[in-house]
């Protein structure tokens, strides 16, 4: 049964609101022009899924407390402080329907939002002495934007193997959730088995994520970024890396030659799309992430059965049959 975030987020529906006060207190600064683009961030929120694999993580291993909000805190505020530093790397203009922080106030502006984001997700750990916390977080953003720099060479060369894509992936998004789940795992139990343990099932479920994410680009949905712009902006996804190790040399040349010089065409990445589809890229990518989401599940089925383990298990389901 398909569930909706609302019914995935009841075993935590208070919890998540005590979140979202501490959370929006944490973002506070004197500065006038910070907080009216802080309240801006806060009042856009999206499905918030990170805390959600938090806050779940930590009531599987005991009761939710102080530790596991600012656990949350922690991943939320250096989460959106990555998203706001995307936004200008990818020179978007819109997020979640929205327009992005660049678009109303300039890169400048933005870079430095995310900078005060970032700092306070750290300034919040060592206030709180979560020095392993901090242990957590940092090394996640370490992670994340070695991801993101190889991805960025990998699509000057347009050489990337299936290997790298997935090494790409586990760093730049699969790496955020598995923080999520180590560091709400970790507020409430100091088993070290449990950590990694929740820790390996973010990642797989971060893997799936992000696959789900690639496939939309091939899709009719509009979630904020029209499709094909994966293409356009170089990115090779596995749908487009399969296609490229099954086509012929000429069409393999075709399709290549068709990104580096002909990216900006719509019609030349719609007829790339098309390729892909048919020679099954998209259903291998499909069958990808419905391995990682079972190698999830089959993982979870370790942890003793519990309401909030019941949501985490249409988290992960949701994850891939999202429709944005």
């Amino acid at each position: 049964m398909k569930q909706s975030i609302h019914n995935i987020k009841q075993p935590v529906a208070a919890e998540l609101k005590q979140f979202n006060r501490l959370f929006k207190e944490s973002m506070k600064s004197n500065v006038p022009l910070l907080n009216k683009i802080t309240y801006f961030l806060v009042q856009r929120k999206g499905k918030q899924m990170r805390p959600l694999f938090v806050l779940l993580s930590a009531k599987m291993f005991g009761d939710i407390n102080e530790k596991t909000y600012t656990a949350a805190s922690l991943i939320e505020l250096m989460h959106t402080a990555t998203l706001v530093h995307d936004d200008v790397v990818d020179d978007a203009h819109q997020r979640r329907g929205f327009f992005s922080i660049n678009a109303l106030w300039k890169n400048k502006i933005a870079v430095l939002v995310g900078d005060f984001l970032l700092s306070k997700s750290l300034t919040l750990a060592i206030d709180n002495k979560e020095f392993s916390q901090l242990e957590n977080l940092s090394s996640t953003v370490k992670a994340m934007s070695e991801g993101e720099l190889l991805q960025i060479e990998k699509a000057r060369k347009l050489d990337i193997t299936e290997e790298v894509y997935f090494d790409i992936i586990k760093a730049k998004t699969a790496s955020l959730i598995k923080s999520a789940c180590r560091a709400g795992t970790m507020s409430v139990t100091n088993n070290q088995t449990l950590i990694d343990l929740m820790g390996e099932i973010g990642e797989l479920v971060g893997i799936a994520f992000q696959l789900k994410d690639d496939l939309f680009d091939y899709g009719k949905q509009q979630i904020g970024k029209p499709t094909g712009i994966d293409i356009q902006e170089k990115k090779m996804t596995l749908p487009l890396i399969y296609t490229l190790q099954k086509v012929d040399r000429e069409t393999k040349k075709y399709i290549l030659k068709s990104i580096k010089k002909h990216s900006h065409k719509k019609s030349r990445v719609l007829e790339i799309i098309d390729i892909v589809k048919k020679e099954g890229g998209l259903t291998y990518a499909i069958s990808r992430m419905n391995e990682y989401k079972e190698l999830a599940l089959v993982k979870l089925a370790e942890v003793p059965n519990s309401v909030a383990k019941d949501s985490f298990v249409e988290l992960i389901h949701y994850t891939i049959e999202r429709k944005h």
